[in-house]
């Protein structure tokens, strides 16, 4: 089997991928990313691990031999499905791998955000805390999260990981289900005016489709409450980002914590690269599926992706 790894860095050089070698001979590449870079590198491959490469009918077309697709990640909106199914092409992705990391990242932007850390921590690193005459300092008011009402979008894997740590920190959890087919019974599912109306805190966790793109548009965010944080770890198009940059600076909301922006890496032309202030957008160049021991499961996931696919088993397939 001849196996190619278009983006071995997508997992991280610290991180081995040695165990894909058992099925074949490896050829890794650091990055791809033109469709002719594409084309070249997966020509005489047999399997095709990627994350963002594009694998479609133009750069697949002179790739006879591909049988199997492995996603280093969970998404797969890089991959033409349609198409990877006409040619009889399985996909597969990696599920659950990064959802206790996504989680934690998901509060530790809330929590940096929502008591002000950035603020506080230069007025110590400043001397003006060294200079004052009293033992504390709280100019810049913060609230618990105890009693507040968090919300969420995409009550996946993800959505209940989060729900159950904001229920521990004491809060009420809504949700809101962008397809309507949502089985969760554990929290009150909400139409989407009362999910904006009603959170204090509002996460993204699903993922990018016709019915998400632009989710958090102009007119959602002039609907949600002037105090309101909003986290999205999910795909940064769930979330108009100019809309969102006049939000801020016109405080419709009170802060943002963005792991994902519309394009990546973050443009220059991005109006949410003008905002400075910490204390309004923390923006991460989306690491928060990226621990080291969620990488380290993404590699063994594909690797049991593609063991069960030469067993003939149907594992993890997304284009059945």
């Amino acid at each position: 089997m001849k196996i190619v790894i278009l983006e071995r860095n997508s997992v991280g050089t610290d991180v081995s991928v040695d165990c894909i070698g058992d099925f074949g001979e490896v050829t890794a590449y650091y990055n791809t990313v033109t469709v002719e870079e594409v084309r070249e590198r997966v020509k005489d491959a047999d399997i095709v691990i990627a994350n963002k490469s594009p694998l479609n009918e133009e750069t697949l077309k002179d790739a006879p031999n591909v049988k199997l697709i492995c996603e280093f990640a969970t998404g797969f909106d890089n991959c033409d499905l349609v198409y990877c199914k006409s040619r009889g092409i399985k996909v597969t992705n990696v599920v659950d791998y990064c959802t206790a990391m996504v989680a934690q990242h998901t509060f530790a932007m809330a929590l940096a955000l929502s008591e002000k850390l950035p603020h506080y921590d230069n007025y110590v690193k400043s001397g003006e805390y060294s200079a004052q005459d009293r033992f504390s300092n709280f100019d810049i008011p913060f609230l618990e999260l105890e009693g507040k009402t968090w919300g969420i979008v995409g009550m996946g894997n993800i959505g209940r990981r989060v729900a159950k740590i904001a229920t521990a920190f004491g809060c009420k959890v809504i949700f809101y289900s962008v397809t309507g087919k949502s089985t969760c019974q554990d929290y009150p599912q909400v139409d989407f005016d009362t999910l904006l109306a009603e959170s204090d805190f509002l996460s993204l966790h699903c993922p990018l489709s016709d019915l998400t793109r632009n989710l958090i548009d102009e007119k959602a965010l002039k609907k949600m409450k002037k105090s309101a944080v909003l986290i999205n770890v999910a795909r940064g198009k769930v979330v108009d980002n100019a809309a969102l940059y006049e939000a801020l600076v016109n405080g419709e909301i009170a802060a943002a914590g963005l792991d994902v922006v519309e394009n990546e890496p973050l443009e220059q032309s991005n109006p949410l690269s003008k905002l400075k202030d910490s204390n309004k957008l923390i923006i991460t160049p989306h690491l928060a599926w990226a621990s080291v021991e969620a990488r380290t499961r993404c590699v063994q996931e594909a690797h049991e992706n593609i063991a069960a696919f030469l067993r003939g088993e149907c594992r993890n397939v997304v284009n059945p």
